[in-house]
């Protein structure tokens, strides 16, 4: 079994290259009352900077052997806010999303979005839905002017559970309906640490023929009645029409007191007795670590478990489970 690793959005290692700088409404506003253009010239020069950061972090992956990476949902400030309504972003950075796009395809590395908290697909509020839907096909947008295939997708959780997890489960299956086919061929569903199990989100990934990410830190705040091994077989089928490798997402907990954050690193027995177990299935598996110190924890985590038995390390992203 190959297993290759990736951060989300930020490097620790590489200076002053944050994607995520952003412009508040506060600000943009207040510059906006008597000087428009300089309000929309600064959200300009911020995503312009956003997008010149996470060029330098994809080359930063390159010379580190990093094939997998998570894009900042905030790259361009403001995208989605009424305040900016009538800008065509898109158009206005396409030069630059496509240099994005090229470098990743020209390198093969597997990108993905994975869209904020609030975006709630389940919402019962009518409001809600068409700002999730918004964000959504923002997202996409972003793909699509990077020049990215389906391979490029969009990570999301379920949503609430509103007090009746069972409405809210075919809510979910009837507000999907209205997401835009472009947008919805992107999308794969996670399960979350909360509210909707690993299996609950296996049920709907079967109704929609959707891929699953499975998240093995939330799987052990929020597992129900879901045991791993009897997930893991309707997990790894979800990929099977897709180009790509499963993905789970790898974490620790910050304290025994604390399930739900996420600690600084990864300790490795978290996963080492989960791809120990993956292993009897056979198949490849890429994992997106979410740690505090991003790709520090993620190199860290991948010479730690090369220690283990019958893994060894292929690079420096990079590892085969014999």
């Amino acid at each position: 079994m190959d297993i290759r690793f990736g951060y989300v959005a930020m490097s620790v290692i590489l200076e002053k290259a944050s994607p995520s700088k952003n412009v508040t409404v506060k600000t943009y506003s207040r510059l906006a009352e008597t000087n428009p253009r300089a309000a929309l010239s600064k959200v300009c020069r911020t995503a312009s900077e956003n997008l010149a950061n996470t060029l330098r972090l994809l080359r930063h992956n390159r010379a580190s052997g990093v094939k997998i990476y998570r894009f900042s949902s905030k790259l361009i400030p403001l995208a989605t806010h009424p305040l900016l309504s009538g800008w065509n972003y898109a158009d206005e950075f396409k030069k630059e999303l496509a240099t994005i796009g090229s470098f990743v395809q020209d390198n093969e590395m597997r990108v993905s979005f994975h869209p904020d908290h609030y975006t709630l697909i389940n919402s019962p509020r009518e409001e809600v839905l068409l700002s999730s839907l918004k964000d959504l096909e923002h997202h996409c947008l972003l793909l699509e002017t990077m020049g990215l295939g389906p391979a490029a997708r969009l990570v999301t959780h379920v949503g609430g559970s509103y007090k009746d997890k069972e409405k809210s489960l075919k809510r979910f299956l009837d507000n999907w309906t209205r997401l835009p086919p472009r947008t919805a061929s992107r999308l794969t569903l996670e399960n979350d640490d909360k509210t909707f199990t690993a299996g609950e989100v296996l049920y709907l990934c079967r109704k929609l023929t959707l891929p699953m990410v499975l998240d093995i830190h939330h799987f052990r705040c929020n597992s129900g009645c879901d045991k791993l091994e009897e997930i893991l077989p309707g997990f790894l089928t979800s990929w099977k029409d897709t180009s790509l490798p499963a993905k789970i997402h790898a974490s620790s907990p910050r304290s025994p007191g604390d399930c739900r954050s996420h600690h600084d690193y990864v300790n490795p027995t978290d996963l080492y007795l989960f791809l120990k177990l993956a292993r009897e299935f056979g198949q490849d598996l890429d994992v997106m670590v979410e740690a505090k110190q991003k790709d520090q924890a993620m190199f860290r985590l991948v010479k730690d478990l090369a220690a283990c038995p019958m893994i060894r390390q292929t690079g420096p992203a990079s590892l085969s489970f014999a």
